[in-house]
């Protein structure tokens, strides 16, 4: 995998953790550790297994090239990206530090990425952390996470969640290890988009995360959670299309990219199983976490709203056309018929039982057509109301908590995609000529690319200060006044904050009463 862009002047950076002696690079103003190994590889007696810490070792270890992206489905062409990788090393850490020194105290920021549960990994050029961790003056960590049936197939013999149980591991370890990089172990914060804010939402509802971070962001929080028997039935499926039974005995015979395979299999022909899965199959998303009343007791707006992590500060929000980007992915923008809206009012509204909330839809948003109806009750369902329901429920309890909304239309692809879903990727790291989310942004220089750059500075600025001393810059969320920060064309050419009551109040009260309870079998 790619090494980054060492600088060629001046030694390498070096540090001592508890597992051993490190060598880094420096890159763009800041020492950068890759490929640090924070469990044992979950292979052989270890595959389906949660993970185990990883061994220490003697002498110096080169930290200077990304450890290998766990195995992938084919969603974005991720598989093509992982086939090349050598090793099953695949749970490590990245580490971009300003000050590589035990005494710096800065706070960490610690990603979480996204990729449906999917696929997903921590060497994406969009997630190098140089600008962030040089302009903001933090630490940050990425790390790889078992994805797919791996990480998130639910069969006898194996613990639930291990996914999520591999993110609880990177936190232990940057508990342990992030102060030789010049991290405060006590100013934590874990951030994520999509997958990975649904993650940052487990994480605050699962015990055994209680007390790794302090702060938590989460942009455009993915709203599906799975209860065990649909979870169960879904890798049945998966295991079916193997000839396997759905067992960790049985499944750990089964290479890894065999088993990724089979679950792209299953995802490309969910539609048969609608009946029987209902969501999950609309979607498409197999995989989700498992609330199995142990690793993840309940779900996580049930979990804020009773108080759980009341005391862990938090940011969430969401992008303004959620949907469009993924369904220029089907192939259907411009192109929704009005069947297709239909049948996405009746998959994805909150009434599923009748068709109360549809026609909700129809009379809050008179002149919307088949496209906008598909899109708004898409994003609603996935992303913009579980992460509004995540703030409420923390507010409520007495959490503080800060909302915003990305409403810049990004400028890339003739403007088409506007604030569409991983807008805020790029712009929150800074990166927004490299990777996938580049397209979105467009080349430079053109006005659109200016100001990219400004509102990515004042985002970078919102995220690190708040990761910081927790205020990103506006008034805290309540569910009286509901201030919201909008994240707007105007922010980007003149920096004037915009601060207002929150902006989709139609969609608000159309979902109110909804609770995102596990998705169940449906027959």
């Amino acid at each position: 995998m790619t090494t980054g862009a060492p600088e060629p002047a001046g030694p390498s950076p070096e540090v001592r953790t508890p597992a051993g002696a490190l060598r880094g690079t420096r890159e763009a103003g800041v020492a950068v550790f890759r490929g640090i190994p924070y469990a044992e590889p979950p292979v052989g007696a270890l595959r389906f297994a949660a993970p185990h810490p990883a061994q220490g070792w003697d002498g110096t270890r080169p930290a200077v090239s990304y450890g290998p992206p766990p195995p992938q489905g084919g969603a974005l062409g991720m598989h093509a990206l992982a086939q090349y990788a050598t090793g099953d090393d695949w749970l490590t850490v990245n580490v971009w530090t300003p000050a590589p020194d035990p005494g710096a105290a800065l706070p960490v920021m610690v990603w979480i990425q996204g990729g449906a549960y999917t696929v997903g990994m921590s060497c994406l050029p969009e997630y190098d952390g140089a600008r962030l961790a040089r302009d903001g003056e933090v630490v940050v960590v990425t790390f790889n996470y078992r994805v797919g049936l791996e990480g998130f197939g639910q069969f006898d013999g194996a613990p639930a969640n291990r996914g999520l149980l591999d993110q609880i591991a990177a936190l232990e370890w940057v508990r342990d290890s992030v102060r030789a990089f010049g991290g405060d172990p006590d100013r934590v914060t874990v951030f994520g988009q999509s997958a990975g804010a649904g993650s940052v939402a487990a994480l605050l509802a699962m015990p055994r995360a209680a007390g790794l971070f302090r702060r938590a962001v989460a942009q455009s929080v993915q709203g599906t959670f799975f209860s065990p028997e649909l979870a169960a039935d879904i890798t049945r499926v998966c295991a079916a299309e193997l000839g396997r039974k759905p067992t960790a005995s049985d499944l750990s015979t089964v290479a890894p990219a065999q088993l990724s395979a089979a679950g792209d299999a299953v995802s490309a022909a969910m539609d048969r199983w609608a009946p029987r899965w209902g969501l999950a199959a609309h979607g498409p998303i197999p995989y989700s976490p498992v609330v199995d009343g142990d690793t993840l007791p309940v779900t996580p707006w049930r979990a804020l709203a009773e108080g759980t992590a009341a005391d862990v500060e938090l940011l969430v929000g969401h992008t303004r056309h959620e949907q469009r980007l993924l369904t220029a992915l089907e192939g259907l923008l411009g192109q929704v018929a009005r069947e297709q809206a239909e049948g996405a009012l009746r998959a994805f509204a909150p009434d599923e039982a009748g068709a109360g909330d549809r026609r909700r839809y129809r009379d809050g948003f008179p002149d919307a057509g088949p496209d906008e109806l598909y899109e708004l009750v898409r994003s609603d369902c996935l992303f913009r109301m579980p992460s509004l329901h995540l703030a409420e429920a923390h507010a409520t309890a007495g959490g503080r908590t800060h909302v915003y909304e990305l409403t810049w239309e990004a400028p890339g692809m003739d403007g088409i995609l506007g604030a569409c879903h991983g807008l805020d990727v790029p712009l929150v790291f800074g990166n927004l000529d490299r990777g996938q989310p580049a397209a979105l942004i467009g080349e430079a220089p053109s006005p659109g690319y200016d100001e990219a750059e400004a509102l990515s500075a004042r985002m970078r600025a919102a995220w690190t200060g708040f990761a910081a001393h927790g205020d990103p810059g506006w008034p805290a969320y309540d569910t009286g006044r509901r201030l919201t920060r909008l994240l707007d064309g105007q922010d980007a050419q003149n920096g004037t904050p915009t601060v207002a009551p929150y902006p989709e109040e139609t969609s608000r009260l159309i979902w109110r009463d909804h609770t995102f309870p596990a998705l169940a079998l449906t027959r």
